[in-house]
Parts: C-alpha cells; sequence; structure tokens
C-alpha cells in the first residue's frame, strides 16, 4: 500500500469512527485497547471561544474522557469555591480535568499562583512555559507539591523553547517531574521529526498536544489531522513503542468559531490510526 492510499485510509477509517462519537455511540475497542498505552485527550484551547458548558459537551461528544483545561475555562485568578464548582460540572459530564495550560510563568507570582490554581482544582500536570530564571522555583514547587511540569514547545519563532531538545536541555538536570509537552505540529514546524523527538526524550515525555501542519517551516499552518505533512501512523506507533502513558490531547486551532466538525474527523483518523497499529 503506498503512502497516499494509506493516509485515504486511514482518513476513511477516522471518519467513520469519528461519526460515531458524534452520533452517541461508543468505541470501546479502540478507547479500552490494553495494546494502546496512553489516551486520547482533549487542550481545551480548541473550543476556546466557547463556554464552558459547550467545552464539555463537544469534548464528550467526541468520546474523549481527558480534558486539559486552558484559563478561558477556568481562570487562574479563580477563587476555591469557583473552582469546586467548576470540577462539579466537569465530574457530571464523565470528564477528568487531568490538568491546565499553556500557563506562562514570568515572575515569581505566576509560579506560585499556577501551582496553587493545579493543587486546588486536583490537577496532576501543568503545562507551562516558565521563565529559564525561574526554573528552581518551579523545582521547589514541584517537590512540595508533587505536581508534574511538562514545559510546552512553542516552534521556531519561541526564544525560549523552540524544539523538544531545548526543554529537555534545561530540565535534565532538574527533579524527573519535570520534562516536556510536546507540540507536534510546532516540533514539525522546527524541522524536528516528533516521533524521532519522541524516542529520544521520552524519560521526560509528560504530555502531549496533537495536530498536523502544511509544512516544515516557520509558514507551516495547522490543518486537520490526516491532511498535513505529520507522519501520525509513525508518530503513534512510536508513542506505542516507547510505552507512554500520559495523554495524546488534541489542539485543534483551525476554525475557532466552529471547530467541532474538524476536531471530530482529526479525532476519528487518531482513532483510526489506532484500530490499526
Amino acid at each position: 500500500m503506498d503512502s497516499k492510499t494509506r493516509r485515504d485510509f486511514f482518513k476513511i477509517a477516522g471518519t467513520g469512527i469519528a461519526g460515531s462519537a458524534l452520533l452517541g455511540l461508543n468505541t470501546p475497542a479502540i478507547a479500552k485497547s490494553k495494546s494502546i498505552p496512553f489516551k486520547i485527550g482533549m487542550a481545551s484551547y480548541t473550543f476556546r471561544k466557547f463556554n464552558l458548558e459547550d467545552t464539555l459537551a463537544m469534548t464528550k461528544r467526541l468520546a474523549i474522557k481527558e480534558i486539559a483545561f486552558k484559563s478561558v475555562h477556568l481562570p487562574l485568578d479563580s477563587t476555591e469555591n469557583e473552582i469546586l464548582s467548576v470540577l462539579a460540572r466537569v465530574k457530571t459530564a464523565g470528564l477528568d480535568l487531568y490538568g491546565g495550560g499553556v500557563i506562562y510563568m514570568k515572575n515569581e507570582n505566576d509560579v506560585n499562583q499556577a501551582f496553587d490554581y493545579a493543587k486546588m482544582a486536583g490537577m496532576r500536570i501543568i503545562i507551562g512555559v516558565p521563565e529559564y530564571d525561574l526554573l528552581p522555583l518551579v523545582e521547589k514547587k514541584v517537590k512540595e507539591y508533587n505536581i508534574t511540569v511538562a514545559i510546552h514547545n512553542h516552534g521556531p519563532k519561541d526564544k525560549r523553547y523552540p524544539t523538544p531538545g531545548s526543554v529537555y536541555e534545561k530540565v535534565k538536570n532538574l527533579d524527573k517531574r519535570i520534562g516536556l509537552c510536546m507540540d507536534i505540529g510546532h516540533t514539525m514546524r522546527a524541522g524536528v521529526d516528533p516521533s524521532d523527538a519522541a524516542k529520544k526524550y521520552r524519560d521526560r515525555l509528560y504530555d502531549i498536544h496533537v495536530k498536523d501542519v502544511t509544512a516544515a517551516t516557520n509558514e507551516g499552518q495547522t490543518i486537520i489531522i490526516g491532511r498535513g505533512i505529520i507522519d501520525i501512523p509513525k508518530f503513534l506507533r512510536t508513542l506505542k513503542k516507547i510505552n507512554y502513558t500520559g495523554n495524546a490531547s488534541l489542539e485543534y486551532e483551525n476554525d475557532a468559531n466552529d471547530p467541532l466538525p474538524g476536531a471530530a474527523e482529526s479525532v476519528g483518523y487518531l482513532r483510526g490510526v489506532l484500530a490499526v497499529i
């Protein structure tokens, strides 16, 4: 089967599964497969133009149970009572709020706020971007709170953390609970194969933002998964091979005012691939 035929096959298979999710049907054979050690999650930035209730509802329609909130859905300055109210709504929707981010940490107050916020919300991971000089404080907080920090890379124009390797070099000698949230789109735009990066930095890979892009350059644009240039089957096989046990969360950046169709096709493509690898 040539590359184009494989891509078309996975797209058809995945779209069918996405349709099942939107119709409210279950996909237990894939969702509960013991051979796949990781879960498909949702980065709520996908639904950044929508309120909390709509975000939870659309995530549920996609048959995704793991979600990480961007602050638009749970503000960083929320009170404990406000957080408890949101958590109750998340629980009612049958979802697991596993993390928060991307959270930018530009000063000491930002670091303290991020950890207090995550602790109150019961988050297991902070997906963040701390300034270099704050890493010692981040490490101190990780030890105190026992919350993982996954630093997010943002591609060629990011002066702090453009690639997974740039994150790894800054954290490799820090507490093991400080690692990487690899954004595979930004990684590809920086000219780095996400599969190679996953293998190389597996010991610090704690979260993944899954997307596709049109080109392996700074000019590359995000696109529905399966329509771009990232070899998604290879990447998912790599995650399986390295026994990655975190979340591979969809961060669909297109169609902000109507993201559900593209998100559904993207999730369907992922599930189609996972069904056959």
